[in-house]
């Protein structure tokens, strides 16, 4: 028979293959949280023939999961709102980041990993039994999460949350239209023309679409917190449009509808919150070995998430992003970024950031560039070609 110390030591190697063998945190939603290559991008518009089962092949495209599929082919016009909100998340955060080590990148590899860092790290306890001994699990630890993973869920679900708004709005979509609030003023609006964004159904649409994830680990709760801030971000930027009626513009009578903030607007306050997103950690339930989360909150059913001691004491709030492991540098190539050598960089803005140090090259060419441009009737714009020299900056290796 094998003594204890053997046993523990096989025991271990077991534990480690099991744990080799798990698959990531499956929290990955849609878009640029999803498990798919974002291969549909740029936005290439199909074919004209078979135009009434168009969207069934943008719909397989997507690779989406089996409910989300149903959902998609329902609505002719939904996979292109999907497709929409794709790009326009993709190139809002490469924007937002334009000027940092991290530029967003999204190429399949390094954005799978900074969406699953880690592996999914079961924790066990060996106890002896009748002169046997027993590994049984009590919990999952975290999986760690970086700032940009909750940037990208953020990003993802807001993308999706505007791009469906706008679709009802503009009548692309069979299943909704106009902003469907109850008010005097919205029924106005509809008659004047006015047309509110609707984010009524377009919320109601993004919570079924991503369905409910398992809250049982410290890295679900959180991608689903995150996931949440960006919708409501979007929720929170609504505006209020009005339109005044009347002879020679007395405004007589004035119609109001509801509208969307710019997505650029949505970008900027959640790279904003990027900035300030708190570290959190959890703590474990002594009763059913699962992690529970705080935000100071005493509700009973709310898991909550703690701040790390020593960080900060700052308490998570509902629009507060959320990240479990510091960020790496990005300086140099990795399984989450390719790097900084070669990035071009601005000298008297960020050269000396994302260089790391490592000091850039300079480059003089020419280039040739619309001037002089002139509006001509009608209806084109006139423009001359001037060439000029001008100086690149580059990082070094």
């Amino acid at each position: 028979m094998l003594d204890g110390h053997l046993l523990l030591g096989w025991l271990s190697l077991a534990v480690i293959v099991y744990l080799l063998s798990l698959p990531g945190p499956t929290a990955a939603y849609f878009g640029l949280t999803g498990n798919e290559p974002l291969s549909i991008l740029p936005l290439n518009s199909l074919p004209e023939e078979n135009v009434g089962r168009a969207h069934y092949k943008l719909c397989d495209r997507l690779k989406l999961e089996k409910k989300q599929r149903r959902m998609c082919r329902r609505d002719p016009g939904v996979a292109e709102t999907l497709r929409e909100a794709i790009t326009m998340s993709a190139l809002e955060c490469q924007y937002q980041f334009r000027f940092e080590r991290w530029n967003c990148t999204l190429e399949g590899r390094h954005r799978t990993n900074i969406l699953k860092r880690g592996m999914r790290f079961v924790c066990f306890t060996l106890l002896r039994k009748d002169r046997k001994w027993l590994m049984t699990s009590h919990s999952k630890c975290a999986i760690p999460g970086f700032k940009e993973t909750a940037f990208l869920y953020a990003i993802s679900s807001a993308g999706l949350t505007h791009a469906l708004a706008k679709a009802c709005s503009a009548g692309r979509m069979e299943r909704c239209t106009c902003d469907e609030a109850p008010d005097l003023e919205n029924r106005k609006a509809w008659q004047w023309g006015g047309c509110g964004d609707n984010l009524k159904y377009a919320n109601k649409f993004v919570k079924d679409f991503l369905g409910k994830r398992s809250n049982k680990d410290l890295r679900a709760r959180v991608d689903t917190h995150n996931t949440n801030v960006g919708m409501k971000v979007i929720k929170a930027g609504v505006e209020t449009t009005c339109k005044c009626h009347g002879v020679s513009g007395s405004c007589t009578v004035q119609t109001c509808w509801r509208q969307l903030l710019p997505f650029h607007e949505i970008g900027k306050q959640l790279k904003q919150r990027y900035e300030t997103s708190i570290k959190v950690g959890s703590s474990t339930n002594e009763a059913t070995g699962e992690g529970e989360i705080s935000t100071g909150r005493s509700t009973q059913q709310q898991q909550q998430l703690q701040p790390l001691p020593g960080l900060n004491d700052q308490i998570p709030r509902t629009m507060d992003l959320l990240h479990i492991e510091d960020s790496p540098s990005f300086c140099r190539p990795s399984k989450y970024s390719s790097g900084t050598a070669a990035r071009k960089c601005y000298k008297d803005k960020n050269c000396d950031a994302i260089c790391c140090g490592r000091g850039h090259n300079t480059q003089s060419r020419e280039v040739t560039r619309p001037c002089q441009c002139q509006v001509r009737w009608c209806c084109y714009v006139e423009c001359k070609q001037c060439t000029q020299r001008e100086e690149v900056y580059t990082c070094k290796g």
